[in-house]
């Protein structure tokens, strides 16, 4: 009998018992008798049977599956999450479907429609920016969706994030004590609420605090890469930047090592604060100043919200949930 053709049916028929005693098997239910249970077992041992878990979610209209969806697989950011998704789903049962979107907007919705194709019972968003487009399609979809590291800024949509505001109006005010009086912020795109709404608004609340004018000048926005901010210093110095706050660790490596070649002495000259603390800090020279986040806790919170809503348990969840950040001292501040 070949592997595929294996059904419910052979393992019932070979162990004389019903289909309904060996889905009972199979789920767990102990509502069988010790010895039917071990025959059971023996025989799908013998035939090498897997339950289809296709047929049992459309059974159960549950696949005990959960989609995740990440803007770009080789950050080590979103990878560090995807590492707190990934143990939570673990420990209830869960398996994951990890779909890469390329941070692409369009690819987001084919993504996310392909998921829910495959019957997910949830999906976590960790794209930088929710587009209206898939705020629609998610509305339209009832599947429970949760977003990692990233923030709604119509608070619709439950997201599990670190306050973004606070943590970069203290690493800019930090650069601001060491005297520098030209603190550039460099980030992804603008038009992110993640950037243009929230850490912005932290640098300049800085910059007030301090009493020193906000300079447009001095405000870098990037494609987020590494290639664009290891281009970037000559822009960085022709604005007379003193100092930076990078989004992006991978940004921020850029910017370090740019700034460096260049022959920007680190950080006499030139301070550099990057946003994530992923491990691209510690393993460049001089090490990274960060703003640190628990990036796994925040992959972990998020399943766990999603845990809560796809079992009905989320009558008390928050809509905003904001875990507690931290700023670590290393070699590119004074």
């Amino acid at each position: 009998m070949e592997k595929q053709s294996i059904t419910i049916y052979d393992v019932a028929k070979k162990a004389g018992v019903s289909m309904a005693t060996v889905s009972r098997v199979v789920n767990g239910n102990p509502n069988v008798k010790p010895g039917t249970r071990k025959k059971v077992m023996e025989v799908i041992d013998e035939l090498d049977y897997r339950p289809n878990a296709v047929a049992r979610g459309l059974a159960s209209k549950k696949t005990t599956t959960v989609g995740v969806i990440i803007p770009d697989v080789t950050n080590v950011y979103f990878s560090s999450l995807a590492r707190g998704i990934d143990d939570v789903a673990t420990m209830y049962k869960y398996n994951i479907i990890l779909a890469n979107s390329d941070g692409n907007e369009e690819k987001e919705i084919q993504v996310f429609n392909t998921l829910l194709a495959k019957q997910v019972d949830g999906i976590i968003y960790m794209g930088t920016h929710l587009t209206e487009k898939l705020r629609e399609q998610i509305k339209r979809s009832k599947t429970p969706v949760v977003l990692a590291g990233s923030i709604d800024h119509k608070n619709e949509i439950v997201s599990v994030h670190v306050d973004y505001v606070k943590a970069v109006k203290e690493a800019v005010n930090n650069m601001l004590a060491h005297g520098d009086k030209r603190v550039a912020f460099v980030s992804g795109p603008l038009n992110y609420p993640i950037n243009g709404e929230y850490r912005l608004k932290g640098y300049k609340e800085a910059l007030d605090e301090n009493g020193i004018e906000f300079d447009q000048d001095l405000v870098f926005e990037t494609n987020d890469s590494y290639r664009a901010g290891e281009t970037l210093w000559p822009a960085l110095s022709a604005a007379h930047a003193d100092a930076a706050f990078v989004a992006d660790d991978e940004l921020a490596t850029g910017v370090l090592n740019g700034a460096v070649d260049a022959g920007a002495q680190i950080p006499a000259e030139f301070e550099v604060i990057t946003g994530n603390d992923s491990k691209l800090t510690q393993i460049v020279r001089p090490k990274l100043s960060s703003i640190t986040q628990p990036l796994y806790d925040i992959g972990a919170v998020a399943m766990r919200c999603l845990t809560k809503m796809m079992n009905k348990e989320d009558e008390d969840l928050d809509k905003t949930v904001e875990l507690q950040y931290g700023f670590i001292k290393r070699g590119s501040t004074r």
